[in-house]
């Protein structure tokens, strides 16, 4: 299932979206169910996971998030 949504952190607007396993997989970060993941910021992609990391997080503010997201998401 794909799911998108926005978090706002430090004033900023993240854009995400997510594709999700109904269970955990050895594809999903930490073996969860987010296979696929996108964040960005202000057009400009902060952070890319699919079945493997494309790209890290790239500050703080995009670990927050992706924190966020695993936390609501990844279980």
């Amino acid at each position: 299932m794909w799911k998108e949504g926005t978090l706002k952190i430090n004033g900023k607007v993240y854009r995400y979206w997510i594709k999700q396993y109904d269970t955990g997989s050895v594809y999903g970060i930490n073996d969860g169910r987010i296979s696929k993941l996108m964040i960005k910021l202000e057009g400009k992609i902060v952070c890319s996971y699919e079945r493997g990391w494309d790209i890290q997080p790239t500050d703080d503010e995009a670990k927050e998030a992706l924190n966020m997201i695993l936390k609501a998401e990844n279980n």
